[in-house]
């Protein structure tokens, strides 16, 4: 099993619930593929370093878990048009 920290941006403009429910779907795609989430931490409201979609603030998220080494592309793929999610990136940590 590989470590991964997946890195999400979460749209600033949308509802508390909704921003909940994008990372808990986030964490039952990492489940279904037959990863374990080991953390999630929650960084708030950022400014971001460049406008996207005429978007100046979004919410970080950092989940990090374990899993082998076909479950990030697979989440990517699904990650990749969520709506609420401006930006994403998947990194494998090093042992």
């Amino acid at each position: 099993m590989n470590q991964y920290e997946l890195a999400l941006v979460v749209n600033a403009k949308i509802e508390d619930e909704a921003k909940v429910a994008t990372v808990e779907s986030v964490k039952e795609l990492i489940a279904r593929f037959g990863g374990t989430v080991t953390n999630v931490d929650d960084w708030g409201k950022k400014r971001l370093a460049y406008e996207i979609q005429k978007m100046k603030e979004g919410f970080y998220y950092f989940i990090k878990f374990e899993s082998d080494s076909t479950t990030p592309g697979e989440i990517e793929q699904r990650i990749r048009i969520m709506e609420p999610v401006i930006r994403y990136l998947c990194i494998r940590q090093d042992a």
